[in-house]
Order: C-alpha cells, then structure tokens, then sequence
C-alpha cells in the first residue's frame, strides 16, 4: 500500500532542520560524521533470534552521529510504520551536537525521547557505551563519517544490536572488505541491517524497475547521470585547525578528506550510481574517469573539482556520470537512461520525488511519453524503514550491508579512477592495497590527524599520472 508523510509529520522534520540545521548540516558528527497510511497494530519488538523484548513493545535506538543526517534518521525511524522506536541514548566527539539535535528532538518528539544526561556520552569510545546501553534487540543508528563504519559496526554486532547504516559504508578496498566480513557475522546472528540508500526503497522506482524488466523501454544500452550545484558547504581550509586539534578540525571538515569519507564524490554521488546499478542489475566491471582543480582556497582539501566517469558493465552497456561543485555555473540534477525502445529517467530533481517516467522513442519530452509515475510518491526515506521495522518485527532475514558495500566500492572506483588518471577495475578496486582508513578504531581525543599537514599547511592531492594510488606513488 502507498505511503504517504502527513503534513504534519512533514511540517515537523523541516521544523527540525530549520531549528538544527545551522549548527549541523554542514558538520561531522559521532565519534566522527551524511509517506505515512495506515499504522499497524502493535506487537512487540523482537531481539535477535526472535526473543520479544520483555513487557514493550517498543524498539531502544542509540543514534551515534548527531549532525544533520543523524538528526534526520532518527525523525525518519520515528515515523517508520507501528510507531516503536524510541531515542535512548546519544553519542558523539563533539558536545555542543548532542546539544542541538537533543533540544530539537526534544521540542518536537517529545513523546519519542527519553535520553537523560546519563545517556549521553561523548568521546571516541562514545559509540561503545550508547551500544552498551541499549537491551538486545534495540537499534543503533550509525550515522557519522564513513571512516568510522567498519569499527562501529563490528561493535554492534558483537553486542547483538540491529543497524541502520548512513551511505557510504566504505571509502576504499580495505574498508569495504571489512564490511562485508562483518555482514557475515551479522547474518550468523540473525541482525538486521540497514544502509541509507534508500532510493532502492522508492515504490515509484521499483515500478519503473519491474518495467525495465519486463521490457518497456527494450534493451539497456547506456546511461548517463548529473550532480552539478553550488557547493553546499565551503571547500576552502583555511584558516585552519584553530582553536582545536587538527584530527577534530578534520572530522568537523569531513567532506574535504578522503580518509573521513571518500571525499564529496563519494558521499554526494552514490545514490545515482546505486540507482542505475539498481535498474541494471549489475555492477560496473570497469570505471574510466578524469578530474580536474579549478578554484581552490588559500589551503586546498584533496577533491577535484570535477569528475567524469565513463562506467562499463559486463555486456558493454555504458554508464557517463559527470559532477561538479562550482558556483555559478550550470546547475543539473538527474539519472537518465536509453534502451533499443525508447529513453527513460530514473529521477530528476532531486532524490525525491524521482517522477521516474518511460518515453515512446529517444525523445524525452512531455508529449512523448509511454509511462509516468503516479504522484505524489511516497517517501523513500520513510519507507526504508518501514522495511528495516517490519522485518525487525517479523524476525525476517534483513541484511543491506554488502549491498551497501558494493555500491560504496563502485562510487569509490570513479574517484579513485579520476585521482589517478587511469581505468580502474572492480575487483582491482576491492582488492587496492591503500587503506585510507586503517587504524581509525585507536584514535582518541590526543591522536595525531591520519593525514597531517606539511610545515606550509598543505595536505597531500591527488596527482593523476604521478602517484600509482590517490595520494601516494609507491607500489
């Protein structure tokens, strides 16, 4: 049945990101980070092998990760169908996020809260000690920067807890080994697991799939995305790490350092590259990419400016995605593909709606068109977890973390392609020495940043043609 957010609920999540989202939505968070029916009658929440959670039906969740995204999961999980999950505890390295996103939280789901002093924690461990609180069978929400996913996750499965996962779930060939290592121990335990790619959630777009299939739009030859905007948050460094250590300065700067999250391709661009994957059926075997610097502040973080990316799958089907974060310039938003029948769009605009439609030939146009999506679409966001709940409480195999991981391995083959000027292959990406993560799981507040500035201020680059890996040479 569709879903669809009430206004009210919707009224309340923008209340929420206007209220929070000055002091969060650009920031890292957690030990380090990015429509409603009927309600279901109440049952209780099932621990791991199916043992109901003494006297409640509700579901504990701990959010790890309080910046913006965190903030919005947590709303999302609020309004997942039956109304059972409630905010127990909260973590984070930086005090003042727990602070923000708790006096909104609290101003608006008050009823949905119940997160003392005692339940806050904060530090590099906090993670462990929110996990820890929680009864077997409660959920942790792991939304911080994906350097920390593999070491939290791991945490979690070893307590025996159920996990939401933010994209990407991994930044290189290293970190997405470990994720689907982990997916194993989590399977063995009958946890499930969540990924936050919710478009794989999107009614409209699993229609628009089950189409393709069924061969409305014939063969699919080629596809081609666009993420091209302004910036959303300021690519310059400086003036730098003043006033805190440089590894928190870097956490709070995430986006401008590959070991915290694969850079802005990675996070900003694997929702389209998961969407065509999705309506492909498969995975690129093979991604081929340039990349270039154009304007860049006194100190220079380590993206590119541009990225594009020519993908190829097994049966030579292309994929072109192109990105670009420049102000002033052309803005563009969208998934597209062409099959031996006619074009077809995946979304536009935005994630969502996606209006996904199927047209008569080539020709995208409104009068040429064989099939569109009803509107208005239920929210994909919403509807991820309704899925992650329902299994929850049916007890139902439920593991979105290779998935996850995978789409995360891809996204990172056309950075790493662009860094360093040449084809890069799947499983030579997976199986890629260079380990931008390792080693997070010791940091503490006293750490050394991973990545460390010369005596001028400057971190490494990429350098496309000079190093064999993004930002080293050697073998």
């Amino acid at each position: 049945m569709p879903h669809t957010r009430t206004a009210s609920t919707a009224s309340s999540r923008r209340g929420f990101l206007g209220a929070a989202g000055a002091v969060i939505a650009s920031s890292a968070v957690a030990a380090a980070e990015e429509g409603q029916g009927t309600t279901a009658e109440a049952t209780p929440a099932v621990a791991p092998g199916g043992v109901h959670v003494a006297g409640s039906d509700e579901i504990h969740a701990a959010l790890v990760g309080c910046g913006g995204r965190g903030g919005s999961a947590i709303i999302d999980a609020f309004d997942a169908r039956g109304g059972r999950v409630k905010l127990t505890a909260m973590a984070d390295v930086f005090p003042e996020r727990i602070a923000s996103v708790k006096r909104s939280l609290d101003e608006q789901f008050k009823d949905r809260m119940d997160v003392p002093d005692d339940r806050t924690f904060i530090g590099f461990d906090a993670y462990q000690r929110a996990i820890d609180s929680l009864p077997a069978g409660g959920i942790v929400l792991l939304t911080t920067p994906p350097a920390f996913r593999a070491a939290h996750f791991k945490y979690a499965i070893e307590k025996g807890v159920h996990v939401f996962m933010e994209k990407p779930v991994s930044v290189d060939g290293p970190s997405t080994k470990r994720i689907i290592e982990l997916a194993g121990q989590a399977d063995a335990k009958r946890l499930k697991v969540a990924v936050g790619l919710m478009c794989r959630h999107c009614d409209r777009r699993q229609e628009l799939l089950e189409r393709l299939r069924a061969g409305e739009a014939g063969d699919l030859i080629a596809f081609r995305g666009y993420r091209s905007h302004t910036p959303p948050h300021d690519l310059d460094l400086a003036p730098g790490p003043e006033g805190m250590s440089e590894l928190m300065w870097q956490i709070k700067r995430f986006h401008s350092f590959l070991w915290a999250s694969g850079g802005v391709f990675s996070d900003y661009c694997i929702h389209h590259i998961d969407e065509v994957c999705m309506m492909k059926g498969a995975w690129p075997v093979t991604a081929d990419a340039v990349g270039g610097r154009h304007y860049k502040g006194k100190i220079t973080d380590q993206n590119l400016d541009v990225y594009s990316i020519e993908y190829t799958f097994e049966d030579g089907a292309k994929f072109f995605y192109e990105n670009r974060l420049m102000n002033n310039c052309r803005q563009h938003f969208g998934v597209y593909g062409q099959g031996s029948k006619g074009a077809f769009t995946i979304s536009t605009s935005g994630h969502s709606p996606a209006k996904p439609t199927i047209y008569k030939s080539q020709q995208i146009a409104k009068d040429n068109i064989l099939w569109t999506a009803e509107q208005p679409e239920p929210n994909p966001y919403r509807r991820e977890w309704d899925h992650f709940i329902e299994a929850i409480v049916a007890d139902e195999p439920y593991n979105e973390a290779v998935r996850g991981a995978e789409a995360s391995l891809v996204t990172a083959m056309g950075r790493f392609s662009a860094h360093v000027g040449r084809p890069v292959t799947f499983q030579e990406m997976l199986d890629c020495p260079e380990d931008l993560t390792a080693g997070v799981e010791h940091l503490t507040m006293e750490s050394p940043a991973p990545i460390v500035a010369d005596e001028e201020g400057r971190y490494p680059v990429p350098n496309p043609g000079k190093y064999k890996f993004e930002l080293r040479g050697d073998a």
